[in-house]
């Protein structure tokens, strides 16, 4: 279900680096049977956010995350993996949150691989359409996470 809603500039641009503190600590985590539900999660969430963000840029509100990363993937973005692999995500988050899946090691290294591969692309096409040219705030040490 899709509302429209006046365009909120600022608060796209809060859930954009609240995405980005997300996934620069989730790449952190350890990778572990015990952390990996987690992993995905929040991997998947920090995507969605930036869809939430340019939904939200443009006054349109959302009560599905379908919405948010079908936004996402429009996004003309070049990417060592295809982006529309985030959608995997979205449905393997949803079987860990709606019914009792357990994330494996695999399943959780093939998020992390997306997330390097696709969230910092993504991150600054993002940033560019809520606020014009910009180039993610992530240092050196955070860019080798990603």
């Amino acid at each position: 279900m899709i509302r429209k809603v006046s365009p909120d500039k600022e608060k796209a641009l809060s859930i954009i680096k609240t995405a980005e503190s997300d996934m620069r600590f989730t790449l952190t985590l350890k990778i572990s049977e015990d952390s990996a539900n987690t992993i995905v999660r929040n991997i998947y969430e920090s995507f969605r956010m930036l869809g939430e963000a340019l939904l939200i840029n443009k006054g349109i509100k959302i009560m599905d995350h379908v919405e948010s990363i079908n936004e996402l993937l429009k996004l003309d973005v070049d990417t060592n993996r295809p982006i529309y692999l985030i959608e995997n995500l979205r449905k393997l988050r949803h079987n860990i949150n709606y019914y009792g899946y357990k994330a494996n090691i695999s399943e959780v290294e093939n998020a992390v691989s997306v997330a390097k591969s696709c969230f910092k692309p993504l991150l600054d096409k993002t940033m560019e359409m809520v606020r014009g040219k910009w180039k993610s705030g992530l240092n050196s040490s955070v860019h080798s996470l990603l």
